[in-house]
């Protein structure tokens, strides 16, 4: 028998199809295409990315974390936060399908509404999956104006019990109130502009690798003249593949997933296969295994039988290269006198399907801890999935995205990437 929140989350996905649909009718076919781009910083303390839009009337400005994996966009309708241009959802709406609603006993404020659809705030690095009203208020995004995007509002302060490790914001850079959610959800940011503006269903992100870098963007959408067009020949694609099974916050049979994942089918170190089984690569009937990218793990993470095999050949390769290593420094285990690697780190490439190669360079290799201490930026993920059903085999984190070029085309299922952009003396800003 499916669970509570396994039907909440089929009524939401049905709610999702049929809301997005209305917002594609509703756009003028006089509306011309135009890209949306959102700027890009990057927190030191917690090494997660965010971005800063205009929401509500009046307006106030939001920081909210990236998450490639995030179904919609939440953010925290605190104490100072009551936009008169905020609309819940009622159910029983043209956007609402017969759900189960949800309603708030006072005082009545975005955030604290009765007879409203429900949304999610969901946070991965939290401990529980929260309820939250859906709505549409006014986003300001960088000079554009957009009305009729649904959103996700829930007042973290309106809840005593949201405190510490408890709260939807946990493990969020602490300046930010909510998450962008940029997945294949009909929820999520690009999908809904790019229905309602009549944008191509695409984006692309650069994340800095310091946060004294200045900003860099997120774009949604497309522009003649595309300022990506000088890197062409450093980008190369690969499909972006689809994993059968949801691997969100809830499972739902027969629902895939929403998260991006890509067909890893070796990984070289120094040109070398390690020597894997090919099942721990690819996605099984559960979902389990196969590699998708994350912006809100900060370093990549490898199941436990992957990592093993991957950081006893890295360290023998390591060693041929008289890298000079010195005590690990959690949650690292391959750290090493900073002054013996001058450039003579191993290098690691991952093999994708249709033949190309994505190649981790030494800035998105290593981290430096401390003084003199750098260490390989890969972790041991464990054997089992967290705030998830099922286990990927390699999760890329932000680390190893940084200053690399990554356009998502929704529309032919593709990603292109450039691999580290300073390898051709130039950087993500």
């Amino acid at each position: 028998m499916a669970s509570s929140s396994d039907i909440i989350h089929f009524l939401l996905l049905s709610l999702s199809l049929f809301s997005v649909s209305c917002l594609s009718a509703s756009q003028s076919p006089n509306t011309k295409p135009h890209p949306f781009i959102l700027p890009i910083k990057k927190d030191p303390s917690t090494n997660l990315f965010y971005t800063s839009l205009g929401i509500g009337t009046p307006r106030k400005n939001f920081n909210l974390a990236i998450d490639l994996s995030g179904e919609n966009l939440w953010y925290n309708c605190d104490t100072n936060y009551n936009s008169s241009s905020y609309i819940p959802i009622a159910c029983g709406s043209k956007q609402c399908p017969d759900v189960a609603c949800i309603g708030c006993n006072g005082p009545f404020k975005p955030g604290c509404t009765n007879n409203t659809c429900p949304g999610t705030a969901f946070n991965s690095l939290a401990k529980f999956i929260f309820s939250a009203g859906l709505g549409e208020d006014i986003l300001f995004i960088s000079q554009n104006k957009v009305s009729g995007l649904l959103s996700s509002c829930i007042d973290v302060d309106g809840f005593p019990s949201f405190t510490g490790d408890e709260s939807p914001l946990n493990g969020l850079p602490k300046n930010t109130n909510g998450i962008i959610g940029l997945s294949r959800s009909n929820f999520s940011l690009p999908i809904q502009l790019a229905l309602k503006n009549k944008v191509p269903p695409k984006f692309s992100l650069c994340l800095p690798s310091s946060n004294k870098q200045g900003f860099t963007n997120l774009l949604v959408g497309s522009v003649s003249g595309d300022p990506f067009k000088e890197l062409s020949k450093f980008v190369q694609t690969t499909p972006l593949i689809v994993n059968p099974v949801s691997t969100g916050s809830v499972s739902v049979k027969g629902v895939p997933s929403d998260e991006y994942f890509i067909d890893v089918k070796a990984i070289k170190i120094d040109g070398n296969d390690l020597n894997l089984k090919p099942s721990l690569l690819s996605i099984d009937k559960k979902g389990n295994g196969g590699t998708k990218i994350s912006t809100l793990i900060p370093f990549t993470e490898l199941q436990s039988s992957v990592y093993k095999t991957f950081i006893r050949d890295f360290l023998k390769k390591a060693s041929d290269r008289k890298l000079k290593r010195v005590a690990s420094v959690a949650p690292f285990e391959a750290c090493f006198d900073s002054t013996s690697i001058e450039n003579s780190v191993p290098r690691i490439d991952l093999e994708l399907q249709g033949g190309v190669h994505w190649t981790i360079h030494e800035r998105n290799l290593m981290v430096n801890v401390k003084k003199n201490v750098a260490c390989l930026a890969f972790v041991d993920g464990g054997t089992e999935p967290k705030m998830s059903f099922v286990k990927a085999s390699i999760v890329i984190g932000g680390h190893q995205l940084e200053d690399n070029l990554l356009v998502f085309d929704l529309a032919s299922s593709k990603l292109s990437f450039s691999s580290s952009l300073l390898a051709h003396n130039t950087s993500c800003s």
